[in-house]
């Protein structure tokens, strides 16, 4: 590390440093933890879930894939990968847009529907347990407000590119 580097580095506190390693290291393990519950219970990990659940949100059960991956904060080329692996077990499908034919659409299948409806309860449980039950009310509003501004700022920024 050069001198130059150091010199106008705005270091973290001690203070700030610890709060962001209980971050790194909380959010790591909570995330371990509710993505083996819900495998070990459905064998879906948490990247499938989730596109299960943006897709049983929407009308007709269809996503473009675009939009599947700018909600999901994930490349196109991951959200590919993990909606082939969901087609390899017919829970969803993918079809081109009726509209321009040029974009391609996921589609949840009707037992991937199935499969979605019994894996909330587990998920749910678990993150129940494991965060809303763990911390109060107040903390998880405040837990929300922090990190729909994180978002804010970092969308921003990436729009700015």
């Amino acid at each position: 590390m050069s001198a130059e580097t150091t010199e106008f580095t705005n270091w973290l506190t001690p203070e700030q440093q610890q709060h962001w390693r209980r971050y790194l290291e909380g959010n790591a393990r909570l995330w371990d933890a509710l993505a083996r519950d819900l495998e070990s219970a459905t064998q879906l990990s948490l990247s499938e879930y989730e596109i299960l659940v943006r897709l049983s949100e929407r009308d007709l059960r269809t996503m473009r894939m675009s939009e599947l991956a700018q909600e999901l904060a994930q490349s196109r080329s991951r959200i590919t990968h993990t909606v082939r692996r969901l087609e390899g077990r017919g829970l969803v499908y993918r079809a081109h847009t009726p509209r321009d034919g040029r974009g391609v659409n996921c589609v949840m299948t009707r037992l991937g529907h199935d499969v979605l409806r019994r894996a909330a309860p587990i998920h749910v449980a678990s993150v129940r347990a494991r965060l809303i039950d763990v911390i109060s009310d107040e903390e998880l509003a405040v837990l929300g407000a922090v990190f729909e501004r994180l978002v804010q700022v970092v969308s921003d920024e990436s729009h700015e590119d």
